[in-house]
């Protein structure tokens, strides 16, 4: 199992720091996000500006912001820049940001996610110029207002790749199962081990016979967030905001992915709870309703022997690369250690 790490919005001196001590920790991977604030790619290519060996993640870059072609151009350029090093992980993000903030119809996001891939992949092996007539994207366009002079075109650079892994964000079972079916990994957020069998491998499985089976080097590559410490209590309380915050307000009522997931973890009642609380403005009320065992699920909190334990229970269930998001130097020490 390898080692990633997962960066904030906030502060991009201090992460990029911090990706430093991961480099010299040996991990494997850094990977940046976006939301409706800093975008994924800016930092990224700062810190590969700073870094010799790690690998540069999108977790994720959101498709509703930019056109396919746009992406497959940024990836071409940071992967020149960065030697191949680029891993291309994707999302839909949710129907409040893409309409919301990106002004996109939410519209059919499997169908969307599909298409957005194919021409990815199209562009950036340089086969042939661009061509696709597809539900979402029309290319060269033909719907209203065209002018007609539109014509197929190829990416102008030369990618030092042609296959960049492409990783897609998942949550819902479908998604999971697309992700198994088109992509090169999964980035799958608050992941309990314990739940795997019951949650998510059967829409690997079935995503996986879509495509005559698991290529060699798929990537499971599992987000979790890590707080070392000997009070186990004041860890737990340190990233219930968190959950509090995906779980209660990361979508409205009834559209909400992360409410589904802790539904599917067996906290309905819980998560029922903490959305009500969220969305009604009692935040704290909201915080204090997310159960430990929950955070002791999807978390790694304690000492080095409680969370060396829990890593044993990530690596057995097939993760193949542990995404951890911590802000102590101290952690990202420990799990190279215990990794």
């Amino acid at each position: 199992m390898r080692l990633g790490l997962q960066l904030g919005y906030d502060d991009p001196g201090f992460w990029v720091g911090l990706a430093e001590e991961a480099e010299r920790c040996g991990f494997h991977s850094v990977w940046t996000s976006e939301a409706y604030g800093s975008d994924a790619v800016s930092p990224l290519a700062w810190i590969g500006g700073r870094t010799r060996e790690l690998r540069l993640g999108t977790a994720i870059m959101q498709m509703p912001a930019r056109t396919p072609a746009t992406t497959a151009a940024t990836v071409a350029t940071l992967d020149l820049l960065s030697g191949g090093r680029v891993l291309l992980g994707l999302g839909t993000s949710g129907p409040q940001v893409a309409e919301g903030w990106h002004g996109q119809a939410w519209g059919k996001p499997l169908t969307r996610t599909r298409e957005y891939l194919q021409i990815v992949r199209t562009i950036l092996r340089r086969e042939e110029p661009l061509e696709h007539h597809g539900e979402h994207y029309d290319i060269p366009y033909s719907g209203p207002g065209a002018t007609g002079l539109g014509k197929p075109l190829k990416l102008i650079v030369h990618p030092p790749r042609a296959d960049v892994p492409i990783y897609l964000a998942a949550i819902g079972p479908k998604n999971v199962a697309l992700a198994a079916e088109i992509a090169d990994g999964w980035l799958p957020i608050f992941f309990s081990p314990e739940r795997f069998g019951e949650t998510h491998e059967p829409m690997l499985a079935e995503g996986f016979a879509r495509r005559g089976g698991r290529p060699d080097g798929w990537d499971l590559a599992a987000h979790v967030p890590v707080v070392v410490t000997d009070d186990v209590q004041a860890a737990r309380d340190f990233l219930k905001p968190l959950l509090a915050l995906y779980v209660g307000g990361m979508g409205a009522k009834g559209q909400n992915f992360y409410t589904r997931l802790a539904e599917r973890y067996g906290y309905a009642e819980a998560a029922a709870t903490i959305q009500d609380l969220y969305l009604a403005g009692k935040k704290n009320e909201a915080i204090a309703s997310v159960p430990d065992a929950l955070v002791d699920e999807v978390a790694l909190v304690g000492d080095r022997e409680r969370i060396a334990d829990r890593v044993a229970a990530f690596s057995e269930c097939g993760v193949t690369t542990l995404v951890l998001q911590a802000r102590q130097p101290e952690a990202l020490r420990l799990l190279a250690d215990l990794v």
